[in-house]
């Protein structure tokens, strides 16, 4: 008997497009191996599960609701199998002060930050002023929760407050040091050290263009043309905030590489498995082809992740 697997992919986070493009990737690649359904996390997500009953579900979602423990929870509930990391180590990764914080407890490096709230009354010369004697300029603002790059502005300091009132629906943001140097890319599989690219995008940053579309022409360099001693000791670095967080099954670290200190700025759990995606690109450099990848994310599955 073809195991079933459940594919959950689209949702309501801003990385709803990406999530259906990874769904429909291992789809293709699974389908003659398994019997296969892709199924949005709706209201009927529980009664869809209840009749598809499935083997394992393969949790090709991306941002909140389904990178932040929500649909793991209902996962856990119903106990099926689920790939990718559990319901705490989720919640954990996806806000990005919890992490940071864990980060810097575990004494690996990480930029500055300051957290900021939305009042109804805002003075610009104090934001300002605190963000330039706690942080410096130019400054990252982004939202605690988002994944993929979405709304993050680099910022000098005189378009600086025009970009943090883009973000007031956000109620909070995170305010943070920009680290210059090279975007490095590190992907964990399980408990293994899986690889690591180089990312030299034509825009200002590795932002959600240049993560998504081939237009953008973001270079990739694979093998990083770096002493190998440092690609060691970044690959330690992701492996050890990987189990710092508690994560399971695959995740991507994301670096910036800067006077020879590798800066870490989030831990991805539910990285993309598009055509332009990294762990993919790293694990296919690695001998390890596309198929061989999902399957090991398939046979990775647990609940009580």
């Amino acid at each position: 008997m073809k195991k079933k697997i459940l594919i959950i992919a689209g949702g309501f986070s801003r990385e709803r497009e990406i999530s259906l493009r990874t769904a429909r990737g291992v789809n293709r690649e699974i389908k003659k191996k398994y019997i296969t359904k892709i199924c949005e996390p709706d209201g009927n997500l529980v009664k869809n599960l209840r009749n598809f009953k499935p083997n394992i579900v393969f949790n090709a979602l991306h941002g909140r609701y389904g990178e932040d423990g929500y649909v793991q929870t209902i996962l856990e509930s119903e106990k099926i199998k689920y790939t990718h990391s559990g319901v705490l180590a989720s919640s954990i990764a996806i806000d990005k002060e919890v992490s940071k914080k864990i980060f810097i407890k575990n004494k690996i490096l990480t930029p500055k930050y300051l957290k900021f709230k939305f009042k109804k009354k805002l003075n610009k010369t104090e934001i300002i002023n605190k963000v330039k004697k706690k942080i410096g300029f130019p400054a990252v603002i982004k939202p605690f929760n988002e994944g993929s790059s979405v709304e993050v502005y680099i910022c000098k300091r005189e378009i600086f407050y025009k970009n943090l009132l883009k973000l007031a629906s956000y109620k909070e943001v995170m305010i943070e040091q920009y680290i210059p140097g090279r975007e490095i890319q590190v992907a964990i599989l399980g408990k293994k050290k899986l690889g690591a690219i180089e990312l030299k995008p034509k825009r200002k940053f590795y932002d959600y263009e240049a993560k998504y579309n081939s237009k953008s022409k973001t270079e990739h360099i694979i093998p990083i043309k770096i002493n190998q001693s440092y690609i060691d000791k970044v690959m330690n670095i992701a492996l050890k905030a990987h189990i710092a967080i508690g994560c399971k099954g695959a995740t991507r670290a994301d670096f910036k590489f800067y006077k020879n200190k590798f800066y870490l700025l989030e831990i991805n759990t539910q990285p993309g498995m598009t055509s332009l995606s990294l762990v993919p690109e790293i694990a296919k450099y690695n001998n390890m082809s596309f198929i061989n990848l999902i399957d090991w994310m398939i046979k990775d599955a647990s609940t009580n992740r």
